[in-house]
């Protein structure tokens, strides 16, 4: 195992950022050309067909990923891996469009905008970046992330003019997910040997790819169904929209937290397969400190900042968002730490189930009482239900590895980043609001919040930031 950890999570967080770059840097400008209904309609017909591409997933990529960590050094074993996991998603990427056809065809409304996005089923098909991050190589994703998604950009700003263009707007993200994923296969042969037929089992351990495709069911109880039931309740595409909006650059910022359970997750599965149990304690201790590291700063920095950042980049209409931003930025620290508990540890050391039990309970938790508040509270009560369902997901995490990990010492290694964000959010919150909201305010607002948390860190002699600071110094020598 030569591959750098930080290495790879620089790849991976590039990757990750690079997935949501397009939505994010054209959010101000579709915010405004396709306006809030626009972009509820997108969000809630998005939400339907995700349910198709989850089924054309099943639990395959965590598996496979997992099965290809565990043989680093097999060639002929990862070709098996990687022709039996092709054949059985051209099967069920085939049943789940069957099913999509006979369930969109009873929808009142929309029929195109739902024909376009099965796009993004067939384009699961296509999609073989877990192979190489099984392989702990993800510069050759971040490569072929970065021509498409610089090209995703270009042909909005080309072609998306008007309110009228929202279709043409899906269509070219769905075709630009299958673009994404074909780009990568070029660089299959090297790595890839002859199998013999008589070797592939397309349904080789099939009950662990459903084991590990029920927590995802779970996950995307509480990650989709909050816009599918905000649409069914409030039948409101507005909603949606300022849900979406929200949403979306929260989710921006966690790409960079969780972007680390996807590196360490092959590391600790190695790790595990080699019975190197003390080396798996030492880097999951280290994970739950970068999570506090990095979390704690974005959560307060959303309280204080999205009153200031809203109006300017996304424009007059979207004043919800504001505090639909405040309430989700919960989720960083929440998701952060489960992503650590859930995806770094349970998953890779085949404890699985445990990780479904986590997410079943949130997912109950979430759906119980999205139908509680959304009818009252609309988004609103949609992103307090989904804040709450994170927070017992976790909760039920720790509780589970009790006996593993000491969680009043994951806890206790939160204090220091506490204290300097808890003393950043005094500072930029007033910040916030004696300044007027603009592009070069919110920018100086972030810059002196950084400044000031870093700063407060170094006082502090944070072990966390002097090892990033040495990192960063090593790979500029």
């Amino acid at each position: 195992m030569s591959k750098s950890i930080s290495k790879n999570y620089i790849y991976n967080v590039s990757y990750q950022l690079l997935t949501l770059i397009t939505p994010f840097i054209t959010t101000p400008y579709l915010s405004r050309v396709l306006g809030p209904h626009g972009i509820g309609i997108y969000s809630y017909t998005t939400s339907i067909v995700s349910y198709f591409i989850l089924l054309s997933s099943l639990g395959i990529a965590n598996y496979a990923q997992r099965e290809i960590a565990y043989n680093q050094d097999n060639p002929q074993i990862q070709s098996r891996t990687f022709f039996e996991i092709n054949l059985l998603r051209i099967i069920l990427v085939s049943i789940s469009l069957g099913v999509y056809y006979l369930t969109i065809i009873h929808f009142p409304d929309d029929h195109l905008v739902y024909w376009i996005q099965a796009l993004n089923i067939i384009a699961v098909l296509f999609d073989i970046s877990w192979f190489f991050q099984g392989l702990e190589e993800f510069g050759k994703i971040v490569f072929r992330n970065f021509v498409i998604k610089v090209l995703s950009v270009v042909l909005i700003f080309v072609l998306i003019h008007n309110p009228d263009d929202l279709n043409k707007y899906i269509f070219l993200l769905g075709f630009m997910n299958i673009l994404s994923g074909i780009s990568i296969w070029f660089y299959l042969p090297r790595y890839l040997v002859k199998v013999p037929w008589k070797e592939i089992k397309i349904f080789r351990n099939f009950s662990i790819i459903i084991q590990l495709f029920l927590p995802q069911v779970a996950i995307q109880i509480y990650t989709v169904l909050d816009k599918t039931m905000i649409g069914a309740i409030t039948g409101s595409p507005l909603e949606n929209g300022y849900y979406e909006q929200a949403e979306k650059v929260v989710k921006l910022s966690l790409t960079i937290v969780t972007s680390l359970g996807t590196v360490m997750m092959p590391r600790i599965a190695y790790s595990y397969a080699h019975g190197k149990i003390d080396a798996i304690k030492e880097d999951m201790m280290r994970s739950y400190r970068f999570v506090w590291f990095l979390t704690i700063p974005m959560f307060f920095g959303f309280i204080a900042v999205s009153s200031n950042f809203v109006p300017w980049f996304f424009g007059p209409g979207y004043e919800k968002v504001v505090p639909l931003m405040q309430i989700l930025s919960g989720l960083v620290i929440a998701i952060g730490l489960s992503n650590v508990t859930g995806i770094q540890y349970l998953l890779p050391t085949n404890q699985q189930n445990k990780l479904t039990l986590s997410v079943v309970i949130g997912a109950i938790t979430n759906f119980v009482l999205n139908l509680l508040l959304i009818p009252h509270l609309q988004s609103i009560g949609a992103a307090i239900a989904s804040i709450i369902a994170e927070c017992v997901v976790t909760g039920v995490q720790f509780y589970i590895v009790r006996n593993v990990f000491s969680i009043v010492n994951i806890i206790a290694s939160m204090k220091k980043y506490f204290i300097s964000g808890c003393i950043m959010f005094a500072a930029i919150f007033t910040l916030a609001f004696i300044l007027p909201p603009s592009i070069i305010h919110t920018f100086i607002i972030i810059a002196i919040g950084l400044g000031c948390y870093l700063g407060l860190l170094s006082l502090l002699k944070d072990s966390m930031l002097y090892m990033a600071i040495n990192k960063i110094k090593n790979k500029v020598r």
